[in-house]
């Protein structure tokens, strides 16, 4: 039986290190000026200026319940496009720091335990086993409801047209 790789961009939070699949993933940056956005949800930083178009950007941290942190020196932007309803959204996820691009066998995959997650199970897709630690598969299109979707890629369109 034939084992299929997938590659994904490993990232941490806190102590935990996650992964979305590079195939949403456009690029990676260093923390500029972020606007915030007046009544944005709590899970949305602002906006920033990505070559002339306005990307939304959230803070991961605050979507997965994690406590907020200043910035460092490793935090930064990874910038992703998702399918949400039928529409594609490029957004940026704010997080603590990126760590490396690897290819995971489909077959390495574990479920998400049951209890004892401190996630919502609904965004991760799966597990896989690193040495003596856990690397948590995104499912990115998972992270937002509609309505939040909604509301990111309309911020995105109200600022620009403001602009």
């Amino acid at each position: 039986m034939e084992t299929s790789l997938t590659s994904y961009l490993t990232f941490k939070l806190g102590d935990e290190t996650f992964a979305a699949n590079v195939s949403k993933v456009i690029e990676i940056l260093e923390i500029p000026k972020i606007t915030r956005v007046p009544r944005s949800p709590d899970f949305m930083r602002g906006v920033v200026n990505l070559r002339g178009n306005v990307l939304s950007v959230v803070d991961s941290r605050i979507k997965f319940g994690l406590p907020v942190t200043e910035d460092t020196v490793n935090t930064c932007i990874i910038v992703m496009n998702i399918s949400l309803e039928g529409q594609d959204i490029t957004l940026g996820l704010i997080v603590d720091a990126v760590k490396e691009v690897r290819n995971i066998a489909t077959d390495s995959i574990q479920p998400l335990p049951e209890i004892g997650s401190k996630f919502d199970a609904k965004f991760i897709e799966g597990m896989v086993k690193d040495d003596n630690q856990f690397i948590m598969l995104l499912n990115v299109a998972a992270l937002f409801s509609a309505q939040e979707a909604d509301i990111l890629s309309h911020v995105s369109e109200t600022v620009e047209q403001v602009n």
